[in-house]
């Protein structure tokens, strides 16, 4: 298996993992005190399922099945686990806390795939994408100090 395909693997498993975590935190905030969060987390979800789709494709083109899971383990296995004691409660701060641990399990992902031997075309994508998730965790971060 090239470096390619296993990168693309393990950034599909984080991005859906990353969709799912920001839909759930956008659902449990929609309804709260924190509409505006959810709206933004919405807005991540959807850009998680653009880069999976992204990186799909490519790898389709490549020759590449790099939309089957690289491991067995279940969805929302790695960063977003917190998610789920967080949306059990009522507090919207930890579920914001959950979506950047999540986000820091993202950036740390395309920090892993970028090491790896990249063939040009994919590790553009790969750069591009790894500057959009600092963005957005950045962004999630933010979000935090909002009274």
């Amino acid at each position: 298996m090239s470096d390619d395909e296993k990168a693309a693997k393990e950034l599909v498993e984080t991005l859906r993992d990353g969709e799912k975590g920001f839909a759930a935190a956008a659902e449990k905030l929609r309804d709260g005190d924190r509409p505006e969060w959810a709206s933004t987390l919405q807005r991540l979800s959807e850009q998680r399922a653009q880069f999976s789709r992204e990186i799909i494709e490519l790898g389709h083109a490549y020759g590449d099945d790099v939309d089957e899971s690289g491991t067995a383990t279940a969805a929302l296995h790695r960063g977003w686990i917190a998610l789920k004691d967080a949306v059990t409660g009522d507090d919207a701060g930890a579920v914001l806390g959950a979506a950047v641990t999540g986000e820091d399990h993202a950036v740390s992902e395309y920090e892993k795939a970028l090491e790896k031997d990249l063939s040009a075309g994919f590790r553009e994508v790969v750069s591009r994408q790894h500057q959009a998730v600092v963005a957005a965790r950045n962004e999630v971060k933010a979000l935090q100090t909002v009274d």
